[in-house]
């Protein structure tokens, strides 16, 4: 990737100053944003940490910004004493981050995260009317789920952007950390981030259910507690939208119930069953089209074949079939997904058989779909 060249510094190597890095950031549309002594400020595009052509931090500049970002006595002396601090920063005629200030090796660093408050749509993320549909429903749970950098808070956020623009509802996220910053529409919006307005999750789950929500975003379910807490609240009326680290639609209901003991998994498998509304897995691969990167997916949404093989441990395997054929329901496969995005074009035969389980079943698929690449 290409990185603008900044007359004001590079070979001239003057000073570094944060805002000029952080405004460098945004316009290069940048996730993170990392500084660390005896290496240019790093930025995080599309998934990969690219240096800014700007000067290596030294660690005199690098203790001198953190000790500027921090601007109150009392975060000043927690990192003093900690070692690390996070906190939120706001730059006028930039934008607003997250912040985590830390030591390493003896010396101040930080990354600090982009929230952005521009919400994309789900159609401007690739992702199908189904997803849509499943964003309007008026209770019940939907999970997206997938691996760590796959767009899940974005897909949330685009999920709450779309609640946000046609319904009058009270939205309650709870995450960590916050990501997007969203603006009041039709719906009142109340974002919470772990560690500055609640101590975790399942706290501020037990609190949100007497805040009258119609919507509740759990940025994580990580434990048990957090999972039943989520499925009462689906259970009493409220649309409940949640993300889970699962490598598939089965992988992420199997995780769900293999949170609970053994002897409450059965009650658990009943109840998921009950209220899920769908599950979205997604992963990012490399695009060959000028967005950089592609949402490959696959979805399954609540049908009487679906509630059963969530029910019954011995059906759950056949949830990829019943996927497959459930394009009516707006369902889909990864593998079809992928089949029709290389097809396309979209996406390389490399790219797509990179997130495959089955590289065996995705080339018989490509080869009885016509295609005549070299995929050996």
């Amino acid at each position: 990737m290409e990185l603008p060249v900044h007359d004001n510094w590079g070979a001239q190597h003057r000073e570094l100053k944060l805002d000029t890095i952080l405004r460098s950031a945004v316009q290069l549309g940048a996730s993170d944003i990392h500084i660390r002594v005896d290496q240019p400020p790093l930025v995080r595009v599309s998934g990969q940490l690219i240096p800014l052509d700007m000067p290596v931090v030294t660690p005199e500049w690098a203790a001198d910004c953190v000790e500027k970002a921090l601007e109150t006595q009392r975060a000043k002396s927690v990192f003093a004493e900690q070692g690390d601090h996070d906190f939120a920063l706001e730059i006028p005629d930039v934008g607003r981050f997250r912040v985590n200030a830390y030591r390493s090796r003896g010396v101040s660093s930080m990354v600090l995260r982009h929230v952005r408050q521009d919400i994309p749509t789900l159609v401007q993320l690739g992702l199908p009317e189904s997803v849509n549909e499943l964003a309007r429903k008026s209770d019940g749970l939907v999970l997206v789920c997938g691996p760590t950098g796959s767009g899940k808070s974005t897909t949330l956020a685009a999920m709450v952007g779309l609640i946000n623009a046609e319904k009058a509802f009270h939205i309650l996220t709870i995450e960590d950390p916050l990501e997007f910053l969203h603006t009041d529409l039709k719906s009142s919006v109340s974002q919470r981030e772990i560690g500055i307005d609640t101590p975790s999750f399942a706290s501020a789950l037990r609190s949100g259910l007497r805040q009258d929500p119609d919507v509740i975003v759990i940025g994580e379910i990580r434990d048990s507690e957090t999972m039943s807490i989520a499925l009462q609240a689906a259970e009493t009326g409220h649309l409940v939208l949640a993300s889970m680290h699962a490598a598939s639609v089965q992988d992420a209901i199997q995780r769900a119930v293999d949170l609970f003991p053994t002897q409450e998994q059965a009650h658990v498998r009943t109840v998921v069953a009950e209220v899920l509304q769908g599950v979205v897995s997604q992963r990012l691969v490399p695009s060959l089209t000028p967005v950089q990167r592609s949402l490959l997916i696959e979805i399954a949404v609540s049908t009487p074949r679906v509630r059963q093989a969530i029910s019954n441990p011995k059906d759950l395997s056949e949830l990829s079939t019943i996927m497959s054929e459930g394009s009516y329901y707006g369902m889909v496969t990864l593998q079809q997904d992928a089949l029709g995005k290389v097809m396309s074009g979209e996406v390389s035969v490399e790219a797509a058989e990179g997130v495959m389980t089955s590289l065996n079943d995705f080339r018989l698929a490509l080869k009885q779909a016509g295609y005549g690449g070299d995929h050996e």
